[in-house]
């Protein structure tokens, strides 16, 4: 139905102080900024240790755990890179900017972290038939190391990662790698003790395992917002009852919720109202409500006049 054949009130409201999910209120720019930074760096520095200590010690687990952390600079690379699209500006042909960038960059994290659990695991697999023998010790404390780098460089995004999933893919990389080198020292103490060398592949594949039902979680929630469905955290049922519960509203329809970016929610309705309630306050009041009670920052309502519809629809159809 063209706009032309009949009155619309359009309403666009951006709500930059309410908070929740569509607002940055718990991670600013700048600190995300210096945090992926910090983790870029931290990762890179275990790169080169675990790598020289792995060839040293004759640690294929070393040396899988520093593969791990490659692909950990990837990943934060890629959710650093997209945060940084997000916050430019609009053009005539982007009119939403690169905001969604973050939600490829979520899903390239998430399955970034798949691939490395895939070969940590192989790798484990084929070491518990035979598996070489190690210096544990050197194992134990290099891998600590890589606990002490990953668990801070994961603590920076832990105040983000709740209302962001690009942040949240970054703090799972980092706390997968904290895990994993976790895994890695247990398994150097217990070896250089006893020399049970199989233990090292048995505890890989328990510490893959775990990262993987965390990881799943992230890549399913990243396609789902690539697909446009509701974020998680709404209930269209609750949106479309307030809605439908506002005086003189007949009824609702074209109800969409969509996640424009992985912090940014956006909603269009149309509302079927009678010809006295189309007023710029309702609309005003509307979208400042929605955007406190389910944290929906982008607001566009559409007002459709009691019996406007039909007869659009009849003059659509050639019949007056």
């Amino acid at each position: 139905m063209s706009d032309h054949h009949h009155d619309h009130a359009h309403d666009h409201h951006d709500h930059g102080s309410h908070g929740g999910a569509g607002h940055h209120h718990h991670a600013p720019p700048h600190r995300m900024t210096r945090a992926f930074g910090v983790g870029i760096l931290l990762n890179i520095t275990f790169v080169v240790i675990g790598v020289i200590a792995g060839i040293a010690a004759h640690s294929t687990a070393l040396l899988a755990d520093a593969a791990h952390n490659i692909g950990d600079v990837l990943g934060l690379g890629l959710a650093w890179g997209a945060t940084v699209l997000a916050r430019r500006g609009r053009t005539t042909r982007r009119t939403y900017g690169l905001r969604r960038t973050t939600i490829l960059a979520a899903l390239a994290n998430g399955g970034l972290v798949l691939v490395a659990i895939g070969g940590v695991a192989w790798e484990a697999i084929q070491r518990l038939g035979d598996a070489p023998p190690v210096r544990g010790g050197v194992v134990a404390a290099v891998a600590a190391i890589g606990v002490l780098l990953n668990g801070a460089a994961a603590l920076m995004f832990v105040r983000g990662r709740e209302d962001d999933i690009n942040v949240r893919g970054a703090f799972l990389h980092l706390a997968a790698d904290a895990a994993v080198s976790a895994g890695v020292v247990v398994t150097g103490v217990i070896v250089w003790q006893t020399g049970w060398a199989w233990i090292d592949p048995a505890a890989s594949l328990v510490v893959s395992a775990i990262i993987l039902a965390s990881t799943w979680r992230l890549v399913r929630e990243a396609t789902e917002l690539l697909l446009d469905a509701v974020p998680a955290h709404i209930d269209p049922q609750a949106v479309e009852a307030y809605l439908a519960g506002q005086p003189g509203v007949t009824g609702v329809h074209d109800l969409h919720i969509w996640s424009m970016s992985t912090t940014e929610v956006a909603l269009t309705a149309h509302l079927i109202v009678p010809w006295h309630s189309c007023e710029p306050t309702l609309l005003a009041e509307l979208s400042a409500e929605i955007a406190h009670r389910f944290k929906i920052g982008h607001v566009t309502i559409q007002l459709e006049p009691v019996g406007h519809g039909e007869a659009c629809d009849r003059a659509v159809a050639g019949v007056v």
